[in-house]
């Protein structure tokens, strides 16, 4: 992971506020009931994800002034990342609630994998060859 992409996403709260989002959860009481966070650390954590372009903030009530969150086109690319670590967390780290489902339209449960788009075959762990600046590691 880029530097630049943890210092959005990787942070404990980030990741949290994502997970309300991705699970529906808009407005700043809830995701804040929801994750534990404080009134300041939510705020703070809501506008960088904001600032960086992963949020939108919505007006939702004019008086008094009310917003939601709503993830952006790049918040919504995030979904696969975040299904991914739920599921492994679900499945590596067995304390906490019970395991949550994800399931498609069609009705079946969802598990993340990684496919190459060109063959469409499933990657195994340690199969991806990293290439930076023309070259091949």
């Amino acid at each position: 992971m880029r530097k630049a992409a943890a210092g959005v996403v990787g942070e404990r709260w980030s990741l949290l506020v994502l997970r309300e989002l991705m699970l529906g959860e808009r407005r700043f009481d809830r995701i804040a009931r929801n994750t534990g966070a404080s009134r300041d650390v939510l705020a703070t954590r809501l506008r960088t994800l904001v600032e960086a372009g992963v949020l939108e903030r919505r007006r939702y009530e004019e008086h008094p002034p009310r917003y939601e969150y709503v993830p952006t086109e790049a918040g919504r690319a995030l979904q696969p990342v975040l299904l991914g670590l739920l599921q492994w967390g679900d499945r590596y780290v067995t304390e906490g609630p019970p395991p949550t489902v994800f399931e498609h339209s069609c009705g079946a449960e969802l598990e993340t994998r990684t496919v190459c788009a060109h063959c469409g075959r499933e990657v195994e762990p340690g199969e991806p060859r990293v290439r930076r600046l023309g070259r091949v590691r």
